[in-house]
Formats: structure tokens, sequence, C-alpha cells
């Protein structure tokens, strides 16, 4: 041997439990080399030792790689391993670091496969002298490749042995940790015996095998247990179509059947059909009318020359007049008779929007323009009317003259110490639909500077004003429609959750163009008095949708955007590009109707009080 570890054991230890593999309690056995002998002859199957030809795998490894094996000198002689010739009655007992301690055959093993490197390490021999009570350790100093772990021998008693011998207490002897240089690491697939009769049960020895530190040439990662791999399956369930279909079936009856449900979504399908053909016939009715009422207009033009053009005051008085005028304006007049309407209390002239408009280029230029007005202004020409697609800022035609007029009414406003208002592009752009950007830039600003409208494009300053129409709006919502009335107060909405929005671009968000042209008609004639005829009127027609049970929904139906209508509107091919209104059927035909049954309960002398009481400086 190259090194040597001598262990002596105690004199007092029975070694005879240790090897013993016999069942009959009844015998007195001798330890000694003959009784030994006549032992691995009665059990010469189970302490056989395999010839290298005759190695099996097992669970897929060859144990042919354990080369290096502890060897129990049965000839009292310290003979070495060349010199005797009956080495093959050595029994081989291997030596594992592995938790479970020695284990059966019987038993199939979950071990890792060995690395390439850690097969060809061979383990220390251990030899046993029985006569002189000496335990032998030695390797070769070349095979040392790490630190070893904490190593052990144990002997294990018979199972069936009696519990109270006096040598019980010694049936497990731990050998002290070698020296690193003397002990080569043992690897996890030597934990394989070639050894059963001698051999406890893994239960047993597992529970008194001491725990072994992993060696670095095993990676501790490798130990560990792989977390569970599941495999993402797609979920088998209904389509899209088929859940929106089960949710109008009750869930206490049982499903439908294959030929049923395709009955049922045939009778969907039909529905779903006849349903777009019917709105679409409604559309067509609808144009048709417009059609029919646009031509009697445009027929009484020779009667608008003729009676209207000439004093244009005359409809105050002459009610047939006054009712033609309310029908519509002709769209040939409709430019002259709208900045006739509007008047020019500001006593601009014409070269007006030139002056603004120089102004305002010179700013731009030199950067005194403010960048943050400017945004607005983009933003808000972006929202104009995007149906028409005339102010479009790449290949809108009117882009530039829109543009042009909002900063020249932002450099005539900051005279003032006014700034932009959002909603003051849908106003220009109606006007510059209608007529050239000097006469639209002129009665725009005379427009704007009726009390009214200029509360609401008045910013801050104007705060009290604003309130103050607020109430008189209220006021006139209860004595018109208390239903209504009664039911924003109960969800706390005020006018101003909606009237900003619609006074401020004059509807052109909300209705559609024919139906804002008409009544920007009658809104120059009548004055801001017709602005909150037309503001009740579109409530009148939104009534039967008003009653929800949540102020969100409330909101969101005021503002154009209830999800139901969108919906609907979608399914049916309607543009959703044009007046918020438009989804809940709102048009020229219906508001008007709403407006002219208003007659009843309106009276201008209502207003006029109202005026008075809440703005006594006006």
């Amino acid at each position: 041997m190259d090194d040597g570890l001598e262990i002596r054991l105690e004199p007092s230890l029975d070694i005879d439990d240790a090897f013993s593999d016999s069942q009959d309690f009844d015998s007195d056995y001798q330890f000694s080399p003959d009784s030994i002998r006549d032992d691995l002859a009665r059990n010469s199957l189970s302490w056989r030792v395999e010839d290298d030809a005759d190695v099996k795998p097992r669970n897929g490894f060859s144990e042919a790689t354990m080369d290096s094996s502890s060897t129990l000198d049965l000839h009292s002689d310290e003979r070495s391993e060349e010199d005797n010739p009956s080495s093959l009655q050595f029994v081989s007992i291997p030596l594992s670091n592995s938790h479970d301690g020695f284990s059966n055959n019987s038993e199939q093993h979950q071990e890792d496969p060995p690395d390439a490197t850690d097969t060809e390490t061979p383990y220390p021999a251990v030899v046993i002298d029985v006569s002189s009570h000496k335990i032998t350790i030695s390797t070769d100093n070349a095979q040392i490749s790490s630190p070893p772990p904490s190593m052990s021998i144990q002997s294990h008693s018979r199972s069936t042995s009696t519990a109270k011998s006096d040598y019980s207490d010694h049936s497990t002897k731990s050998l002290p940790a070698p020296e690193p240089s003397s002990v080569v690491p043992t690897h996890s697939n030597f934990a394989t015996s070639t050894s059963t009769s001698v051999l406890p049960s893994p239960t047993t020895t597992a529970a008194v095998t001491a725990s072994v530190s992993e060696t670095a040439s095993v990676p501790s990662s490798a130990l560990k247990p792989s977390p569970p791999t599941h495999r993402i399956t797609r979920s088998v369930g209904p389509s899209a179509l088929e859940k929106f279909v089960s949710k109008t079936r009750p869930s206490f009856l049982p499903p439908k059947s294959r030929q049923e449900d395709d009955k049922h979504m045939a009778d969907w399908e039909t529905m779903m059909k006849q349903s777009r053909a019917a709105a679409e016939k409604r559309r067509k009715a609808l144009q048709e009318r417009r059609l029919t009422r646009e031509k009697k207009i445009e027929e009484s033009l020779h009667l608008w020359e003729k009676e209207i053009v000439p004093d244009w005051r005359v409809v105050q008085k002459n009610p047939q007049l006054r009712k033609l005028w309310w029908k519509g304006i002709p769209t040939k007049l409709r430019a002259s008779m709208w900045e006739r309407a509007v008047g020019n209390p500001l006593a601009l002239s014409k070269d007006h929007f030139r002056s603004c408009n120089f102004r305002a280029k010179r700013a731009l230029n030199s950067g005194a323009f403010s960048a943050a007005t400017l945004s607005k202004i983009e933003d808000d020409i972006a929202s104009t009317l995007p149906s028409l697609h005339i102010f479009h800022h790449e290949t809108g035609p009117l882009y530039a003259d829109l543009k042009d007029m909002l900063c020249a009414w932002v450099v005539a406003r900051a005279d003032e110490g006014l700034g932009y208002t959002i909603g003051a592009a849908k106003v220009a752009a109606m006007f510059l639909i209608n007529m050239p950007i000097q006469q639209a830039f002129v009665v725009m600003r005379n427009l704007l500077e009726r009390h009214c409208l200029r509360s609401f494009f008045g910013g801050s300053g104007a705060k009290e004003d604003v309130e103050a129409y607020y109430r008189i709006f209220e006021t006139l919502l209860a004595d018109g429609m208390p239903k209504i009335y009664f039911n924003f107060k109960q969800h706390q909405v005020s006018p101003a959750s909606y009237l900003p929005d619609w006074f401020v671009p004059l509807f052109l968000d909300h209705l559609p163009f024919e139906a804002c042209a008409r009544l920007w008609d009658v809104l120059l004639l009548e004055g801001d008095s017709f602005l909150y005829r037309a503001a009740l009127g579109i409530l009148g027609v939104l009534e039967p949708r008003l009653f929800f049970p949540d102020r969100h929904e409330l909101l969101q139906l005021l503002n154009g955007e209830n999800k139901a209508a969108i919906d609907v509107a979608t399914r049916e091919g309607r543009p959703l590009n044009g007046g918020k209104y438009e989804i809940y059927g709102l048009d020229e035909e219906t508001l008007w109707e709403r407006i002219d049954s208003m007659d009843e309960w309106w009276k201008e002398s209502t207003w006029n009080r109202l005026t008075r009481r809440e703005l006594p400086d006006l």
C-alpha cells in the first residue's frame, strides 16, 4: 500500500453481528475463517462476484465502471491482492456518499448518469484484518482529484436479531474523516451494491446513514429535482359568436342540441339581416325627405329674392316670412342672409382680416406667437368636421385658410387679454364653407360678441355670467321638461357637464351638418334665446335614453359615447365620424319636430324675464 490509515476496532465489537446472514436465531456462530468459508459456500449465489463479461447494465448504466472496491481478507495473513490466488472469494463492499446508504438489487435505483470524468476515478481500497481487528484504507496519491466528504463505515445488525443485545448500541461505527490527500470523492453511481444477502433494507439504512456533503464535481443544480413542466393546452371552448348566443339562454335550461343551436343561429343571422335592411330603408326614406325639403327651399328662391332680400327685417313683422326663414335659407343666399342677420355691431371694416392676419404672420415668423396656442389651434382643426375632409392638414383645401383665420382671431382678441378657446375652429369652419375668408372673419367676430357666446368664449373672467346662464337653463328645463330636470338633479348632473360642449362649437360636434346649417339659419335670426331652445330640443329627443341608474352612464350618453348605441350603429353600417348624436338617431327631421312641438309652452317673455333676473346688467 502507498498510503495507509490504520484504525483499530474496539475489542468489544461483535463483528459476527455485521457479517451474519442467517435467519436461525439458535445457531451458535464462531467467528473464524473456517466458519466464514462455510457460510460463503451455503450462500454462494448471493456472494458470487461477477466477472467483467457478466456485468449487466442496471437502470441504463453499466456497473463495470466501479473498478475500486473494498476487500475483506478472509485469510489471516496479510497478503496483497496480487499475491492472493483466492481473491475471487473477496466480498465487494462499495463505498458511497448516497443518502440512501446500501440498497437491494431487487429495487430500481433512480440515479443520475455519472460524468465521464467521474467514472475514471477509483475509490479507496479497504482491507479488514479479522484476526488483528484492524482496518486499513489506502489510495493512490495520483488519483486525488478534490477534497473528500466525510465517510462512515457502518456495520448493520441482523434485522431479526434480539433488540436487547449487549452490543446493539455499537451497530454503527464512524471512521474519522481522512486527510484530503488520502481519499477520492465518492460518486452517486457507486451506491449500487453487488451483494444482497447481508445488507439491510433501504428504509433501515436510510434512518441510520449520516448525511454526506456534495462534491465539487457534481453541480448542486443537477441533484435538485426539476420543477414539473406542464404543457400549455389551448382551451377548447365556444367561439366568440357562440359565447354571445349562449348568454341569451337561461342558466337553468339544459344545453341546446347541435341541430337546435344551428337553427337558432340561422334565425339570429336572418333577424340581423332584416334589421340592417330596415335601417337602410329608414336611411333612404330620411334622405328622400331631406332632398324633398331642400328642393322646396330652392324652389322658394324667387320669393326670397322678392320679399326678404330687399329688407330682411320684414321677417320679424311677417309671420309667414318668418316661418319661411325657419324652414331654411337657400344655399345661394345663405352668406348674405347670415351677414345681415348678425350685423356689424363692432363696426369692423372689410380690411380687418388683412390687418389681423398680417400681425399674426409677423408674430409667427418672429417666434412671438405662443407655441401653446398654436398647438391648441392645430388640435382643434384636426377634430373639425372630419367627415368632410376639407380641413385635413395635408390634403384639405381649406386648411390653410382656417388656420390663418384662427391665428388672426387670436391676435384680434389679444388686445382684450383673451386667449384661444377650444371649439372656435368649428365656428370658423362653418363660416368658411359658406362665404369668403374676409367676410367670414368679420361675421365670426360680430357673432361671438353676443353676450351669451362671449361669456362662454370669455374664459375665467366671464365665470359669473356663465353660472347665470346655467341657472337660466335649469329654470327652463324644470318648466318644460320636469322629468329630465329631476333625473339630472338626482344624479347630480349640472348644465356645466354638457352645455359648454354644445354652445362653444354651436352644436357642430354633436349634430349632423345639415341639421346644424338649419339651426344656424334660425340662431343668427333669433339670437341667444334660440340657442337654449335648440338645447332643450336635443334633450327632448334624447329623453327616452336619459333615465340611467348610473351617473357615469348618463354622462357617457351626453358626451356621445354610449357603447350600446355605438355597437348598434356599427352593426347597421352607419358612419361614426359625423355628429356624435347621430348614433342615437338624432337628425334634422327629428330635432325640428321636437323644436316645433315646444311652441305650446315656450315663450319669449319667459326668456326675457329670466335674463333680467339673472343678468341685471345686460
